[in-house]
């Protein structure tokens, strides 16, 4: 039996790469890590790992996902800081889905230590 490739684009299985993310088990070490994992987790409707990992100045009350929503692939188009040596980043990407894609570039910061979605702007 082959194992899949993680939804995040990325070669490793699900639970040795965004998977452990999401359990909790390891925090996403830069600003792409944490995009990845929570492209994968929009793919596996993980909405608590999504509020986990938002910035608290910036989370929503509650976050509720589209179960017919059908995502197909993510594509990092660019990276600015966002390492272990950066408290600030930013992460331009595409995410595709069932009839159309969605490009951005969102801004991450790091909350006691941790990776943060913080918001982002939508581009053409």
């Amino acid at each position: 039996m082959t194992r899949r490739s993680c939804p995040c684009g990325l070669p490793q299985p699900y639970e040795a790469c965004c998977g452990r993310y999401h359990s909790g088990s390891a925090a996403a070490p830069t600003a792409e890590a944490l995009m990845r994992s929570r492209y994968c987790a929009f793919v596996k409707g993980d909405a608590d790992y999504l509020l986990r990992t938002w910035h608290p100045r910036t989370r929503p009350g509650t976050l509720e996902l589209d179960p017919g929503m059908r995502w197909t692939g993510l594509e990092i188009l660019g990276t600015g800081d966002g390492s272990a040596f950066h408290s600030a980043g930013t992460v331009e990407f595409r995410a595709s889905y069932r009839g159309g894609s969605l490009h951005e570039r969102s801004r991450f910061e790091r909350v006691d230590g941790a990776w943060v979605y913080v918001d982002g702007d939508y581009l053409p």
